[in-house]
């Protein structure tokens, strides 16, 4: 009998990727503090809060299930750029990665509860700016909105014409779930996605 699928998540852009591979799933949102720790690195805190998030879903699985979550942040000059949530800060995020390279870190985890079986990645994708005039960055935010993505731009839409360049082994990681790791973290646990 196949496991449940559960996505750990209310983000309508993990639920799009990961309708791709073509396996049914439900969804469960977890309730969770994403605050950054005093001190803690970028690379530590996508895992805490990745590793949470499915923690705090723990007690709503059942017996027979296979739970992902997943974070991303983005990191620029030694900082952790959040989502922006307002257009002004969209644009002054733009404006600061103009010419420049962000750093993405997308954490994955995947927990089977029947096993107790569990598998935490982290990739890791850069993006490297155009030069950005304000015309450019103001008209991108204007027509797309990104102001619920870290970063400020939807590399899936028209986000795509403000990169010089990017560089990765994963591009979906850089939409919020790297669907190259779920594949083999659910074929690690038994479900493959092409059976």
């Amino acid at each position: 009998m196949t496991q449940k699928l559960i996505l750990g998540s209310s983000s309508k852009y993990r639920q799009q990727l990961l309708k791709r591979l073509g396996i049914p799933f439900t969804t469960l949102s977890p309730d969770i503090d994403e605050s950054r720790l005093t001190a803690e690195l970028p690379e530590q805190y996508i895992e805490r809060v990745t590793k949470a998030k499915a923690n705090a879903l723990l007690a709503q699985l059942s017996n027979d299930c296979i739970l992902i979550t997943s974070d991303q942040c983005a990191t620029f000059e030694d900082d952790i750029i959040g989502k922006p949530h307002t257009s002004e800060k969209a644009i002054a995020q733009l404006k600061r990665f103009s010419g420049q390279t962000v750093n993405f870190l997308t954490g994955l985890y995947l927990y089977n509860s029947r096993t107790q079986q569990n598998r935490y990645t982290l990739s890791e994708y850069k993006v490297t700016f155009r030069n950005l005039t304000d015309y450019e960055i103001e008209r991108y935010v204007a027509i797309e909105a990104p102001l619920d993505c870290a970063g400020s731009f939807k590399c899936e839409g028209l986000g795509v014409a403000l990169f010089a360049k990017m560089e990765g082994s994963d591009p979906t990681s850089l939409e919020g779930l790297p669907l190259i790791e779920t594949c083999e973290s659910l074929r690690l646990v038994g479900l493959d996605p092409l059976a």
